[in-house]
């Protein structure tokens, strides 16, 4: 098994971590950082265990789209956490253009929308609107589709602590979230002229910790057959036979100079269509991007009575180079559900940024009844760490993570069990041989359901010395989950 070696070093007092390229033999060190089984890169044997996919809860509805100036295709939300959560979306739908508008919470549940004082909509401008961009064709306008985020490029000046991509593509900035400017008057790419289907331009864009670097998906076409990795013929327009809507990405050191959109591998599996991405390093583990694609079946028509064929619905990968995205569960994260209205055209689509909501809950908010009168955002929760877990049934099974090297002297674990089920671990020398005092026997037998285990052995927490020392972990489970790992002091 090979895998990208993104593990050496760890996230300490702001530092940034310097991950290089290595084998898989090669021990990787994971210092202090959490590392989520959202793959199996930490992984090199495993016997009765799999990685088991985990779907979202849905929660309240977070906004109805009902002011005046939103609509039935209010869309492409993002949300960020700082000192609140904010969020941003595009309002359309009963407006001749879209708008882009703000709203914030204090929990990420209860949500208001401010007077911003900023757009004029009516004659008025009592509203929350804070980008209308041009009055032009969408692919052209600024406003369209425009994702968030918050830099943490720690060079970042203060006046450009918001960024987003919207338009064709044009690049923006704020320094407190809500009064916005263009980074420049012209756009900083405009992939669609050889990817693009015309008018149909989506984006999303972070600052990756890892490589130092902003990092943009796009939107771009390519045939169902293609084997190539970057656009080389002209976009089809909509339903064009053969041609799937697929990610493209491009990077930059600036935020203004972007290298040459070209398009991210999903190894063998089967290619679909992606209306969105949504990618975003997740928080917790930032050398980790998740992505949250809306899968677009365009054929599919389940509610016979609505005007728009098409049924969607959210799919969840992961990458650790950006660039190679793991695609092994092809089954839906978050499906239509029971609600009628989500089985119509375009609903369902998660919108960027995963936030803390509680000490052990995740939200994400995603669009629920596109195209209907009641359209709206809708929260969703995980536990901690919770997309994917190493399960192991009732039966039992056990597995052990590839040789590495860690940075302080307690292992933590984020795992459930039932009530007569445990968890065991050992350490592993290099030859893969227990530890004496540190092995299943000397192990207590975990059992509960816990974010932030610290794991005991007979002679207590300590690893035994180990710190900077190559081994391996092994871990026996029953009726279990193991969501994530990470070692403290």
């Amino acid at each position: 098994m090979e895998g990208i070696n993104r593990g050496s070093g760890h996230y300490r007092d702001s530092e940034v971590a310097e991950l290089s390229a290595a084998s898989f033999e090669a021990p990787v060190d994971i210092g202090t950082r959490v590392e989520p089984f959202v793959d199996d890169w930490l992984i090199e044997e495993m016997d009765g265990v799999k990685l088991e996919l985990h779907h979202p809860a849905p929660r309240e509805i977070a906004l109805r789209f009902d002011a005046p100036w939103e609509g039935a295709t209010s869309y492409y939300p993002s949300v960020v956490k700082d000192d609140r959560y904010r969020l941003y979306y595009r309002a359309s739908g009963y407006t001749t253009r879209q708008v882009m508008c703000y709203a914030e919470s204090d929990d990420g549940i209860n949500w208001n929308r401010p007077s911003l004082g900023i757009e004029e909509f009516e004659g008025s401008t009592e509203n929350n609107i804070f980008w209308a961009g041009e009055r032009t064709d969408r692919s052209s306008d600024s406003s369209h589709n425009l994702s968030v985020f918050k830099d943490s490029n720690p060079d970042a000046a203060r006046e450009e602590q918001y960024k987003g991509l919207g338009g064709g593509v044009y690049a923006l900035s704020s320094g407190d979230s809500i009064n916005w400017r263009k980074v420049r008057d012209e756009p900083v790419m405009s992939p669609y002229e050889k990817c693009e289907a015309p008018n149909d331009y989506i984006s999303g864009g972070f600052w990756d910790v890892v490589g130092g670097q902003y990092v943009a998906y796009l939107r771009g076409w390519r045939s169902s057959r293609s084997t190539v990795r970057q656009c080389d013929e002209p976009g089809p327009p909509y339903g064009n036979r053969g041609k799937l809507r697929q990610v493209l990405r491009s990077t930059s050191p600036d935020f203004v100079n972007w290298s040459e959109p070209r398009f991210v591998d999903f190894g063998d599996s089967p290619l679909e269509h992606f209306y969105t991405f949504g990618a975003t390093p997740y928080f917790r583990a930032p050398h980790v991007f998740l992505a949250f694609p809306k899968r677009f079946l365009p054929k599919r028509k389940k509610m016979e009575d609505h005007k728009w064929s098409g049924v969607s619905d959210t799919v969840l990968l992961s990458s650790r180079d950006g660039v190679h995205w793991d695609r092994r569960f092809m089954e839906g994260f978050i499906p239509p559900g029971r609600d009628p209205n989500n089985w119509t055209q375009r609903s369902n689509m998660t919108g960027c940024g995963i936030v803390p909501t509680g000490p052990d809950e995740i939200s994400l908010y995603y669009i629920e009844h596109y195209r209907h009168p009641t359209c709206r955002l809708r929260r969703a929760t995980l536990r901690t760490d919770g997309f994917v877990s190493v399960r192991a049934d009732y039966g039992g099974g056990t597995f052990v993570t590839r040789p590495l090297t860690f940075g302080e002297r307690e292992l933590v674990i984020n795992y459930s069990t039932s009530a007569a089920s445990s968890i065991k671990v050992e350490i592993r020398d290099t030859d893969g041989q227990p530890i004496p005092g540190r092995t299943f026997e000397d192990s207590e037998e975990i059992y509960g359901d816990e974010i932030d285990h610290a794991v005991r052995w007979t002679e207590g927490r300590d690893p035994g010395g180990l710190v900077g020392h190559t081994v391996r972990l092994a871990f026996a489970m029953k009726d279990a989950d193991l969501y994530s790992i990470r070692f403290r002091s």
